[in-house]
């Protein structure tokens, strides 16, 4: 998109009889230099192709070539998740295990708080919550990562290349996690942050290897293709759609020859993230239509998000995590040990092939 938006008249000579392939079109929308660039050099082709994974944007860009019925986007063709996982042998089913928490944390404010995440919270209260959740010295993201870990290995007992994928929040969270892995399960995994130079290398690497866990930072969000991946945490407070169906699209391939092909993401019990879950196999289309906000979360508001998280950021210092306990399904507090030795409950029994206590204890030789 750059490099049209650089120079599209050069470009605009040469498609008077062009067959032009547009991917990802959605990023053409990115900034108006972009989007006006490819327009203006693509526009005279007597045949365009525009293909995306994900045919819609959180704000009110118009996308070039895409035709709008009002202020809604309309496609030529869609394809989506829910059309081609009833097909077969082209997506996997996803499921989404979701594990409550109790945390107590202290705002930026100075007040002390303390919720589930059963407790309906105002928008950044709710950020504080799940931020507590992920901290790497609470107890809850080890007890998830450690329930994770034991479907990786039991998924290798029939493929042996199966492999989790942990979305972490930033560069120290992943090390953080990857730390967890190493310590209290006995497991080295890839780490891929955008601030490592080798990271493409590492993703390369783990893509064509047998290492059971890949931690990232939107590294691997997009235009990466690692079929072996059958197990996420999704351990990052990015609370958009768009990310959140990205970071699941890495879960849901095939993987030719492979029995097991069912793929399963464990999510916080937040709200917006069970919304997100749930609409997952949704048909959605971009719309130019600004949103009605009655102050709570629009999870398509991308741009005003990041500027939030910017707000958040600086009050971090001031932020402070006390403590982050997983719960039953009942409401009572569980260490780590008992939440992977746990009887199945209701709500997984309806996951198929989520992990029970009929499984054996995961080995750390096992990685």
């Amino acid at each position: 998109d750059q490099q049209v938006a650089a120079n599209p008249g050069a470009l605009r000579s040469l498609v008077g009889s062009a067959f032009v392939v547009l991917d990802e079109i959605h990023h053409a929308a990115d900034t108006r230099s972009w989007g006006d660039g490819i327009r203006h050099a693509f526009e005279l082709a007597p045949q365009r192709l525009c293909l995306s994974g994900t045919p819609f944007r959180s704000d009110q860009s118009a996308i070039p070539f895409v035709r709008y019925r009002g202020d809604e986007a309309e496609a030529d063709y869609e394809y989506g998740y829910g059309a081609a996982l009833r097909e077969g042998r082209v997506v996997r089913p996803v499921y989404f295990p979701r594990i409550n928490g109790h945390m107590e944390w202290t705002a930026p404010d100075g007040q002390s708080y303390a919720a589930s995440f059963e407790d309906p919270l105002a928008r950044t209260l709710a950020s504080q919550r799940l931020r507590t959740a992920l901290d790497v010295e609470g107890e809850w993201l080890p007890a998830v990562l450690t329930k994770a870990h034991r479907q990786v290995m039991h998924l290798r007992r029939d493929d042996p290349a199966a492999a989790g994928m942990v979305i972490a929040m930033d560069q120290e969270h992943a090390h953080g996690i990857a730390r967890i892995l190493s310590e209290r399960l006995g497991v080295r995994p890839t780490v891929a942050v955008s601030e490592d130079p080798e990271a493409s290398r590492k993703i390369a690497a783990f893509t064509e290897g047998q290492t059971p866990w890949i931690v990232a930072v939107r590294m691997v969000s997009e235009g990466v293709d690692i079929p072996r991946l059958a197990v996420g945490v999704y351990a990052t407070n990015t609370m958009t759609d768009l990310f959140f169906r990205q970071a699941v699209g890495r879960l849901v391939r095939v993987r030719p020859g492979a029995a097991q092909q069912r793929a399963y993401m464990f999510i916080p019990d937040d709200a917006r993230l069970r919304g997100f879950a749930f609409g997952i196999a949704e048909q959605r289309r971009h719309s130019l239509k600004k949103k009605e906000h009655d102050g709570e979360l629009d999870p398509f508001r991308d741009a005003e998000e990041e500027a939030e998280q910017k707000e958040r950021d600086e009050q971090m210092s001031l932020f402070a995590a006390i403590s982050a306990v997983p719960l039953d399904e009942e409401g009572r507090p569980l260490d780590e040990h008992a939440v992977v030795e746990a009887p199945e409950s209701e709500a997984d029994a309806a996951i198929p092939g989520l992990v029970g206590d009929d499984v054996a204890p995961v080995e750390a030789s096992a990685a």
